[in-house]
């Protein structure tokens, strides 16, 4: 059987919300909610966090993880990659009963997931027929990319994909345009011996897997948003907390 690790990072140190992968959401530290996601899938083995605080460490034991290293804090700023996280937790496992087939990389700033999804998409992963390096999660965007800007070196805006500065063909109806869709951190799934051989972690064969459309936390609105969510729907927590 191919052995299935959920890898979840938590730093501390946040500083848009500061201490947001421990901040209360519903009654549960954010952090709970991916460890308990993580744990009640079928087909993950192990679920270990990575962080580089004793305290989170702590708390993801609570809920029934491991944490059974500290992050270094040169790979726990503000710039340290999902790269640096990876490898360091893979080391430690190749050094400590042996390294998973998978990674199952769950992010706690996206908490409101059904563990079936993620079953789905470890199975999707195994499943495929093709040489893929990778699976992403990603939704729908409600508008296109290409109805977006960016700002010229000459400060006009231009639109995205576009190597003009008119900008009346944005106001097309959206159906026009391609569908563009966006990364959420719901679930990747990663394949360790393609990590170790290119030392990349999604590589250029990335399968895509699309869920429905979830917040992310990088703000006190996202958190004010998350929790207007909970009170219409009582069933995302009672799901994973019962």
């Amino acid at each position: 059987m191919n052995k299935v690790t959920a890898l979840i990072p938590a730093r501390a140190g946040s500083k848009g919300v500061p201490n947001k992968n421990i901040r209360s959401l519903g009654g549960h530290p954010l952090l709970a909610w991916s460890i308990m996601a993580a744990k009640k899938s079928r087909l993950i083995d192990r679920v270990i966090v990575s962080t580089d605080s004793e305290e989170y460490a702590k708390l993801a034991i609570k809920f029934g993880a491991e944490a059974p290293f500290l992050r270094p804090a040169e790979i726990s700023g503000d710039r340290s990659t999902d790269y640096d996280c990876i490898t360091h937790a893979l080391d430690w496992l190749a050094l400590n009963g042996g390294e998973p087939d998978y990674i199952v990389h769950i992010r706690p700033t996206t908490p409101f997931r059904d563990p079936a999804y993620i079953d789905s998409a470890i199975e999707a992963f195994q499943k495929s027929l093709i040489n893929v390096t990778a699976l992403r999660s990603a939704h729908e965007m409600s508008e296109s990319a290409y109805k977006t800007f960016e700002i010229t070196a000459d400060g006009r805006f231009k639109r995205v994909g576009s190597e003009g500065t008119a900008l009346d063909s944005a106001n097309n109806a959206r159906q026009q345009f391609p569908i563009t869709y966006q990364a959420n951190g719901y679930v990747d799934v990663l394949l360790t011996s393609f990590i170790r051989e290119n030392g990349l972690i999604h590589g250029d064969w990335v399968l895509p897997f699309i869920t429905p459309s979830v917040v992310e936390v990088d703000t006190e609105d996202d958190f004010f948003q998350l929790e207007y969510q909970l009170s219409r729907s009582p069933s995302i927590a009672s799901q994973l907390f019962n």
